[in-house]
C-alpha cells in the first residue's frame, strides 16, 4: 500500500520559517518533519511514498535528490567531477514527487495523484503532524470495517492552563493543559479505498478535501474512525516546532517508534 503525503501548502501560520522553506521541510533535530512522518510508516513496512508538492516544492525535490549529500560523509573531486559517499545513510524508500500546483487545495492535490495510486487502497496524511500511531492496527481496523475511508481521530488537550476562581477572586484549583472540549478531531493518517477519488471533482483545484468530499463520504455512511489515544501533534506554529525540537533534543520524543 502506498502512502500519500500532502506537502504543498503555504504554511501561512508559520511564516517565521516558511518564507524560505515549505513547512514539511522545517527540521525537528537535523531532519525535516517530513522525514519523521515517513519513518513512522517505514517502521511498519510501508516504504513507497507519493508526495504532493506545491509551495517551494523544489526544496523537497532537492533534498531527496541529494539525500546522500545531506546525510552522509562525502568526498567531492572537483577536477574529475566525481563524488564518493562514505558511510552512506539510506532508507528503503521509493519516493514519487508530484507537482500538484501552487494554489491547489487538498482535494485537488489528491485527485492529481490518482494515476500514481492505481486502483488500489492507499494511505494519506498531512506533511506537518507527527504521532505514535500504530499503522498496522490502523490498516487492520480499516480492512475489517470495509468502508471507503478511515480517519484517525484524536482528542487534543487544551492549550492553556485552566483556573477555577471563587467569588472573591481566589484561585481554588489550577490544571495545566486540561482536556479540551471533548471533541474528536481529524488527525490525518487516513486509509482510503480508490472509491474516494469518485468524491473529488475532476479538474477542479479549488476542492478542499476536508469539506465536500469528506462530508459526502460521511453522509453515505462510508467513513469510520480509528480512535488514537496516544501522542499526536501538528506543527502549526513556531511554538509547536520549539516544543517538538525540545522533546527530540532530550531523547524522549513520543512519536519516535523506530
Amino acid at each position: 500500500m502506498k502512502v500519500v503525503i500532502l506537502a504543498g501548502g503555504f504554511g501561512t501560520r508559520f511564516s517565521e520559517e516558511t518564507k524560505s522553506l515549505p513547512k514539511p521541510m522545517i527540521p525537528i533535530g537535523e531532519k525535516p518533519i517530513l522525514w519523521h512522518i515517513m519513518k513512522t510508516y517505514s517502521e511498519y513496512g510501508y516504504n513507497e511514498f507519493i508526495i504532493c508538492l506545491g509551495y517551494k516544492g523544489y526544496a523537497i525535490k532537492e533534498w531527496f535528490a541529494n539525500y546522500f549529500l545531506h546525510n552522509s560523509d562525502v568526498t567531492i573531486d572537483l577536477h574529475n567531477n566525481q563524488m564518493e559517499v562514505h558511510n552512506s545513510v539510506a532508507e528503503p524508500w521509493k519516493v514519487t514527487l508530484v507537482e500538484t500546483g501552487l494554489n491547489t487545495m487538498t482535494g485537488g492535490r489528491i485527485k492529481r495523484i490518482q494515476k500514481y495510486t492505481g486502483n488500489e487502497p492507499f494511505m494519506l496524511t498531512y506533511g506537518d503532524g507527527v504521532g505514535d500511531i500504530n499503522i498496522k492496527e490502523l490498516v487492520d481496523f480499516h480492512k475489517t470495517r470495509k468502508q471507503y475511508l478511515t480517519v484517525t481521530a484524536y482528542k487534543p488537550k487544551g492549550k492553556f492552563g485552566s483556573l477555577e476562581i471563587d467569588e472573591t477572586g481566589n484561585v481554588t484549583s489550577f490544571t495545566e493543559k486540561p482536556a479540551g472540549d471533548g471533541m474528536w478531531i481529524n488527525a490525518g493518517y487516513f486509509v482510503c479505498e480508490p472509491e474516494v477519488f469518485d468524491f473529488i471533482a475532476e479538474n477542479d483545484d479549488t476542492v478542499t478535501f476536508e469539506k465536500l468530499p469528506l462530508e459526502s463520504i460521511a453522509k453515505t455512511g462510508q467513513m469510520n474512525s480509528f480512535k488514537h489515544e496516544g501522542f499526536w501533534q501538528p506543527m502549526d506554529t513556531l511554538r509547536d516546532n520549539i516544543e517538538l525540537n525540545d522533546w527530540w533534543a532530550k531523547g524522549n520524543a513520543p512519536w519516535k517508534i523506530w
